[in-house]
């Protein structure tokens, strides 16, 4: 059951919770376009670490105002003038954020527009699901501002574009939008309407799964192709053993078995 008392202490995430499980996160710092400061990172990595826990079976997450996220926090980054040893630890508790995110099997779904850059793209890529609309463009700064990547960008966006298309970005500043971006992987979906509103379909179609089924897809397939393809097909077996024979999912092959469950058709 969805505990709704646990998300009533954020202040930099506005959290608004549905009755079928999903929850809304809004990123809401829209004077400075969502850029991630440090509270803000701390409440992504609190509210991520106990979403399964709490019962959320699928996040939006979106950004206050016209831009999804512009990144870290710039000013907030000068003005403390940190040492290396204090940013490094900066950069660890973003990839403890993005790692709840993309490991934490509760599938989370990006609503995009405006602007994703730099860590927004960071905190993007660690979403399972990206929907951009008409205004969204990616691009990764650093190159120009001087600093590099500390989010996970050589980790995920990489992994996304590929390796020599990354570099591309970062150096030249390259800056991607439209289908251009859904072709090269930056996102899934593209819409001619809000982001939103395909994001909150797709989540509320994912949270009509069953939570385990959810939680491997989530979780199991990054753990896998993280492993050498011995011991990834070693662990999909394991995981495909107890997802497959879940006592929940009974009904729901009766129901293929009986031939009244929902066909799979090609899109109109």
């Amino acid at each position: 059951m969805l505990a709704k008392d646990s998300f009533n202490s954020y202040e930099k995430l506005a959290i608004d919770v549905r009755d079928n499980g999903v929850c809304i996160v809004t990123l809401n710092r829209p004077s400075k376009r969502n850029a991630l400061d440090t509270a803000t990172v701390e409440e992504l990595v609190q509210f991520f670490s106990g979403a399964h826990r709490n019962g959320v079976k699928a996040v939006v997450l979106a950004g206050a105002g016209d831009h999804f996220c512009a990144g870290l926090d710039l000013v907030e980054h000068w003005k403390e003038d940190r040492s290396p040893d204090e940013f490094m630890h900066v950069c660890l508790r973003w990839h403890e954020a993005f790692n709840k995110m993309e490991y934490g099997g509760v599938p989370v779904i990006a609503a995009l527009q405006g602007a994703v850059v730099g860590g927004g793209l960071e905190l993007a890529s660690a979403a399972h699901i990206r929907v951009m609309d008409q205004t969204t463009y990616f691009a990764l700064p650093e190159g120009q501002r001087g600093i590099f990547t500390g989010g996970g960008a050589t980790i995920r966006v990489s992994d996304l574009i590929g390796k020599s298309r990354m570099i591309d970005m970062i150096l030249m500043g390259r800056v991607y939008q439209g289908q251009d971006a859904v072709d090269l992987g930056l996102a899934q979906y593209i819409t001619e309407g809000a982001s939103f509103d395909k994001a909150l379909e797709l989540a509320d179609r994912a949270a009509e799964n069953l939570p385990l089924t959810n939680y491997a897809i989530c979780s199991a397939i990054s753990h896998l192709n993280n492993m050498s393809g011995m011991d990834a097909a070693y662990a999909e077996a394991v995981v495909a053993g107890v997802v497959n024979t879940q006592p929940a999912a009974r009904a729901r092959l009766e129901a293929f078995a009986n031939k009244t469950a929902a066909r799979v058709r090609p899109n109109d």
